[in-house]
């Protein structure tokens, strides 16, 4: 930011207490992370500040810190309280107050119709927008972006400070910012915050350095500044944690589950395959060669049991002498 910018943010901020922060319809995640973080910063030094989007957020920026805080149209703290019925014609005769306790009761007396609404088709809005004394535009191209939030009667006296990184942009408001070399609007808030001299702090360094991330595509975006390489370092040192980005592929890079089944990568898969085969083959031939061993050197013991097994005696056969009659014949030497 340059000294004169500068110079005069200081003078706005000191100047002025009543703030609002706003984006257009349909924010990118950069956009609100930068609008949240300068509410947050406003609200700690105690300043009053609001914070508004014309859309609804979207689940992907659901995670900043102070998202509750967004509204759909901005309300004056010090404007006109409008209670607002369903009507009619001929059903409300008219419409009265009385003071009971230190309430105010509006009464609403019914006409010959009765009335047709019940508690739940009131409305209650704050008007007097125009109390907002400063309004920044944050990553928003033209004013007609801001849809309701902004109306142009109600917010005559309203000094604007546009902050944007959009070649696009109009170039409206008091005090512009426009800097289409930053990468992302988040690294353009973070250096505004410091420039002011607020603290950084944990959860405002959190939602810029996801703006980063975003707009930067995790810093491989050619395009990423070297203002965005030097914020986000300041930023983690303050305590922010870099999350782990989800892959995402086109979808020409996907790869077909078919490029996982064998049949469709032979270079790899095939040979594998054969080898499997091989070796099943393999092991089969081992497997019934030691079953045919087995049985071999099963039968040769069986054998040799049997040879060395006693026969039964009637299975032996006696000598052909074992029947004729036997003399004993002594030695001559003998004397009787």
């Amino acid at each position: 930011m340059d000294k004169v910018s500068l110079q005069k943010i200081q003078e706005i901020v000191s100047k002025n207490a009543s703030f609002a922060i706003v984006v257009g319809k349909d924010p990118s995640l950069d956009q609100m992370a930068s609008a949240l973080s300068l509410y947050l910063a406003f609200s700690a030094e105690g300043k009053k500040v609001a914070v508004a989007c014309p859309s609804d957020p979207i689940v992907e920026i659901s995670s900043l810190v102070g998202i509750d805080k967004v509204t759909n149209r901005l309300e004056g703290e010090n404007g006109d309280l409008i209670v607002a019925f369903p009507y009619r014609e001929g059903e409300i005769e008219k419409v009265s107050y009385t003071i009971e306790n230190n309430f105010l009761n509006i009464v609403v007396k019914a006409g010959n119709r009765g009335l047709t609404f019940n508690e739940q088709d009131v409305k209650y809005t704050r008007g007097g927008g125009g109390t907002v004394e400063v309004m920044f535009v944050i990553g928003t191209a033209k004013l007609s972006d801001l849809g309701p939030i902004f109306n142009p009667e109600t917010l005559k006296d309203t000094t604007i400070v546009n902050i944007d990184n959009k070649a696009e942009n109009q170039g409206f408001g008091e005090l512009v910012i426009v800097s289409p070399n930053a990468s992302s609007v988040s690294e353009m808030v973070a250096e505004f915050i410091v420039e002011l001299g607020y603290e950084l702090d944990v959860d405002i360094s959190q939602n810029l350095l996801s703006g980063i991330l975003e707009a930067t595509e995790n810093f491989q975006n050619p395009q990423t500044s070297s203002l965005a390489l030097e914020m986000a370092g300041l930023l983690m040192k303050n305590g922010a944690v870099r999350m782990p980005s989800r892959p995402t592929l086109a979808q020409n890079d996907k790869p077909a589950l078919s490029q996982f089944m064998p049949h469709q990568s032979p270079r790899i898969q095939q040979p594998f395959m054969q080898q499997r085969q091989s070796k099943l083959v393999d092991n089969r031939a081992v497997k019934q060669f030691s079953q045919r061993e087995q049985v071999q050197v099963q039968g040769s013991q069986d054998t040799q049991v049997q040879a060395d097994r006693p026969q039964p005696a009637q299975d032996r056969k006696p000598p052909a002498d074992w029947l004729t009659p036997k003399v004993y014949k002594g030695s001559s030497d003998i004397d009787l």
